[in-house]
C-alpha cells in the first residue's frame, strides 16, 4: 500500500509519476504533449475523452501507448454501423445444462477505446451510456459492475465525413474533454516518419498500476479549492447559458444553449489535477481557464447566426474567458 507521510508528498509522488508516464508515452507518440497532458488529466479524474480528428493521426495509436505504459487492461471496440448493444456489454447465452450464462463482452476492462464512436447508430451509442456513467451495466435484468479503474477513450472523425451519426448531447456531456489533435508540425513528421519506417520498435516501461490511478484520483478530489476558484468555474459556466438570467448580449445572440453542471465539476476537477501536476497544491483560475476549452468545446452549443457568420466553439469560448 502506499506509504506517503502526507497528501504534500503524495502530490509530490504524483507530478513525478506523471513526469514518468508522459516519458514513457513520447517514446512512441511525437509531439502532441498538450493531447497526452489532457488525456492523463482525464484519468486521474475519473473521466472519460473524447479524441477528434482526421484519419491518421494516430488517435488509436495514443490510446494504446497510454494503456501499455500503466498495468491496465485494454479492450478496442471498433464502432461501426451494424454493431449491436450486446456486442459491446455481453449477452447471455443457454450453455449445454440449458441454464442462461451471462458471457462478458469487450466493455469488461479498465480502458476502452471506443474507436469511431460516431459510425454506429443512437442505439448502440446508449449502450455506452450506462457503463461512461454508472460504472455498471444491466443485461437481462442482472447489475453488472465495471471493473475499477474504469475508462472510455473514443475516438470520432470530424462530423463532415460519410456515414456518421452525430454523438447524443446526452452522451457527449459524459466526456469529461473533447481533445482535438492537429497535423504534426514539419519537424514533428519528420521525425513521426524516421521512427515508424525503422526496424527498432520502442520498448515501453510500465509506469502506474490500477491501484496507484486509484489512490491518486483520491488525492485529487482531497485537493482544497478556495471559494472565488469555485465561483469563478461556475459564474464562467453559467454565462455559457443564453436565457433571461444570462446578462450577456454575447452569449444570447451566439449560443443556442450552454453547459450543464457536470462542466462546473468537471472544470474544478480538472483545476484541482493541473494544479497538482505543475507542482501547486491548490488550484487558481488560471488552473480553471487552463481546462475550459476541452471542458466546454462539446457543451456549447452553436446556433444558426454563429454558424453562418463562422464563429467557432473556440472563439466562443475565448470571449467568454
Amino acid at each position: 500500500m502506499h506509504a506517503y507521510k502526507n497528501d504534500i508528498e503524495a502530490a509530490d509522488a504524483l507530478k513525478t509519476n506523471v513526469g514518468h508516464l508522459t516519458a514513457a508515452i513520447a517514446k512512441v507518440i511525437i509531439g502532441q504533449e498538450d493531447v497526452v497532458n489532457k488525456l492523463i488529466i482525464s484519468i486521474l479524474c475519473n473521466g472519460h475523452s473524447l479524441l477528434v480528428g482526421v484519419p491518421g493521426l494516430a488517435k488509436t495509436l495514443l490510446v494504446k501507448t497510454v494503456s501499455d505504459a500503466l498495468f491496465l487492461s485494454f479492450k478496442r471496440i471498433q464502432f461501426t454501423p451494424d454493431l449491436m448493444p450486446g456486442d459491446i456489454t455481453g449477452a447471455e447465452i443457454l450453455n449445454e445444462q440449458r441454464q442462461f450464462q451471462f458471457i462478458k463482452g469487450p466493455v469488461f476492462a479498465n480502458i476502452i477505446l471506443a474507436d469511431e464512436i460516431n459510425r454506429t447508430p443512437p442505439k448502440t451509442q446508449a449502450a455506452m451510456l450506462e457503463a461512461m456513467q454508472e460504472r455498471n451495466i444491466t443485461v437481462g435484468g442482472t447489475n453488472y459492475k465495471l471493473p475499477a479503474p474504469f475508462f472510455v477513450l473514443a475516438t470520432q472523425n470530424p462530423i463532415e465525413q460519410e456515414g456518421t451519426y452525430p454523438l447524443p448531447e446526452a452522451q457527449l456531456d459524459r466526456f469529461m474533454f473533447q481533445i482535438t489533435l492537429d497535423y504534426p508540425s514539419f519537424q514533428e513528421e519528420v521525425r513521426i516518419v524516421r521512427n515508424t519506417t525503422g526496424a527498432q520498435v520502442p520498448d515501453l516501461p510500465k509506469v502506474m498500476t490500477g491501484e496507484d490511478i486509484l489512490y491518486f484520483q483520491d488525492l485529487v478530489r482531497r485537493v482544497p479549492v478556495s471559494d472565488n476558484v469555485l465561483e469563478y468555474a461556475v459564474g464562467l459556466v453559467q454565462k455559457t447559458r443564453p436565457g433571461a438570467n444570462n446578462p450577456s448580449a454575447f452569449t444570447n445572440q451566439y449560443i443556442s444553449y450552454g453547459a450543464g453542471p457536470r462542466a462546473s465539476q468537471y472544470l474544478i476537477l480538472g483545476a484541482k489535477c493541473h494544479a497538482l501536476l505543475a507542482g501547486k497544491y491548490a488550484p487558481d483560475i488560471e488552473d480553471v481557464k487552463a481546462m475550459a476549452v476541452p471542458v466546454l468545446r462539446h457543451r456549447v452549443i452553436r446556433n444558426y447566426k454563429a454558424e453562418a457568420e463562422g464563429i467557432s466553439q473556440l472563439d466562443l469560448i475565448g470571449k467568454l474567458l
